[in-house]
């Protein structure tokens, strides 16, 4: 459950920054957000946190099959 979490919020906060740096560099117009220096900088920043955030739910599945492994006689 944990995992599939991590994994929705990254996925929406991936697509969020991406869509948020396109905004600020000017490439998606019709918002307020288009041209905004805050948006350039944040937009990558959130898109960061949301990979992290996909890659910890991958790897916190990969270390709990892992360690169940070494349990099993």
């Amino acid at each position: 459950m944990t995992r599939f979490v991590l994994d929705v919020v990254g996925v929406l906060l991936l697509i969020a920054g991406t869509l948020f740096a396109l905004q600020g560099f000017g490439v998606l117009g019709g918002s307020v957000m288009s041209g905004s220096h805050f948006w350039a900088a944040a937009g990558p920043i959130i898109a960061v946190v949301g990979l992290a955030l996909l890659v910890s739910g991958a790897r916190r599945v990969r270390s709990r099959s892992s360690a169940d492994q070494e349990r099993k006689p």
